[in-house]
């Protein structure tokens, strides 16, 4: 009984201090005020790296929100070059424009001064040529009196509007003495198929300027009139009047 307490009590020490005995780990023991300062100095160190961290971030940012305002203030400036450029541009357009609006304008006054300057040359051509024959005596004996010469009739670009055109001659005495009448236009159409005399001026015209005739040697005379609707000019007859009686007359069938 003994020796089996002795043999179990041997066993435990052997298990305990022998080679299958657990092993021991050794720490070095720190007092907590240690420990405390410690982590207080991990701290301090961390807080001091965050705002170091903290202004260099502030400074980059800093800087490069610097470079971003500069690089606006270029390209407004930039913008605004370009706008005033534009503007320069537009109204260079708007002044070539209105140049060559008024240098067409100019061409059609020009064209349509030249139009009626040639008109006026070929009237006083004519007039020109009448006077040299009636110059030679033969012909002034001849044609003595009261003459109407170069009566034309045109149509104009209104349809049913007619420009008629003559030039009436006083070739009576030496020195002649003014003439006083009226004028008589005697229209022959053709209307609905029916043959229809028009004269004019009518009696609401009667009393119109362009019929009436104050001729010391020459006048001449020009006017429009129009036809009715459907109408088709067939000839005319001009007729001068004075006192009611002829004194010339001169018809061209068209």
């Amino acid at each position: 009984m003994a020796a089996a307490r002795a043999s179990l009590t041997l066993k435990r020490l052997r298990q305990r201090f022998g080679i299958n005995a657990p092993k021991l780990a050794i720490r070095t023991h720190f007092p907590w005020y240690l420990r405390l300062l410690a982590v207080v100095a991990m701290l301090a160190i961390i807080l001091v790296l965050a705002a170091w961290i903290f202004q260099a971030g502030k400074r980059t940012a800093g800087f490069q929100a610097s470079e971003v305002l500069g690089e606006n203030r270029r390209l407004a400036a930039r913008v605004a070059e370009l706008d005033a450029q534009l503007s320069r541009l537009r109204d260079s357009q708007g002044s070539e424009e209105s140049s060559r609006k008024i240098e067409s304008a100019a061409q059609q006054q020009l064209a349509a001064q030249m139009m009626v300057l040639e008109e006026q040359n070929a009237a006083l051509k004519e007039e020109l040529a009448l006077f040299e024959g009636l110059m030679t005596s033969s012909q002034a004996a001849a044609r003595s009196g009261l003459q109407i010469e170069r009566l034309r009739v045109e149509p104009e670009a209104i349809s049913g509007q007619y420009r008629y055109r003559m030039l009436v001659v006083n070739n009576g005495r030496r020195p002649p003495r003014e003439f006083k009448g009226t004028l008589e236009l005697t229209l022959t159409v053709v209307q609905d198929g029916k043959n229809v005399i028009i004269r004019l001026p009518s009696k609401a015209e009667e009393n119109a300027s362009n019929f009436r005739l104050e001729i010391q040697h020459y006048q001449r005379v020009e006017g429009f009139f129009s036809l009715p609707l459907g109408a088709t000019l067939k000839g005319i007859e001009v007729r001068v009047l004075q006192g009611g009686k002829l004194r010339a007359s001169q018809s061209l069938a068209l």
